[in-house]
């Protein structure tokens, strides 16, 4: 298998996660590559119209797209679908947990690319992001007792969190959230966590 990926991307750290979570990730070669919303990428288009990673190429030639798709298809494959919960109101809690972590990070990207509008940011936009980021926080520090497990939405919010001090550093959201902070930095420890480390590398 071939994931097209990048070390800066946290949707492609969470499946890279889920990889060594699930002992495979020897077998998925990564194959940097490049996207932006402003261009194309000819290479990833042919195989993904999108445009997107991570991109999963299968070796029978089948093409697996969108982190939560490549993640639920690996942890089918090879995982006897535990991550993803078997018991049906737990694998509802999981996919909640799973979006949280996702839509923290789908809030990181777009407050990178308002920054990278320089003087014609806007402000509204970044203070909208940032207020929605901090409302998800507050939420996972209520909701901490539930990451305990290993799933794809403890693995989605560790990521979260993980590039949250990548990006964002000097946001500190850490403070006034003690639960979810000590969940983190235990979990932070995990082999699959400090594999997959990002690096701001194109």
């Amino acid at each position: 298998m071939k994931l097209l990926w990048s070390s800066r991307s946290p949707f492609v750290r969470k499946v890279v996660v889920v990889a060594h979570e699930l002992g495979i990730a020897d077998r998925i070669a990564l194959e940097r590559v490049n996207v932006t919303s402003k261009e194309t990428n000819a290479d990833v288009m042919s195989c993904n119209p999108l445009n997107k990673i991570p991109t999963l190429l299968l070796d029978d030639g089948s093409i697996m797209i969108d982190s939560p798709v490549i993640a639920e298809y690996l942890d089918e494959t090879f995982g006897k679908g535990e991550l993803f919960g078997r018991d049906t109101a737990r694998r509802w809690q999981i996919r909640r947990l799973h979006a949280l972590g996702d839509g923290v990070m789908g809030f990181n990207i777009s407050r990178l690319g308002e920054k990278a509008r320089g003087e014609q940011a806007s402000e509204a936009s970044a203070t909208a992001f940032l207020a929605k980021t901090n409302a998800t926080l507050d939420t996972l520090e209520a909701e901490t007792d539930s990451l305990a497990p290993l799933t794809i939405g403890s693995i989605a919010v560790a990521v979260a969190l993980a590039h949250l001090d990548f990006r964002f550093a000097k946001d500190g959201w850490r403070d006034r959230r003690p639960k979810l902070a000590a969940w983190h930095a235990g979990f932070a420890e995990r082999p699959s966590m400090r594999a997959t480390e990002p690096k701001d590398v194109y």
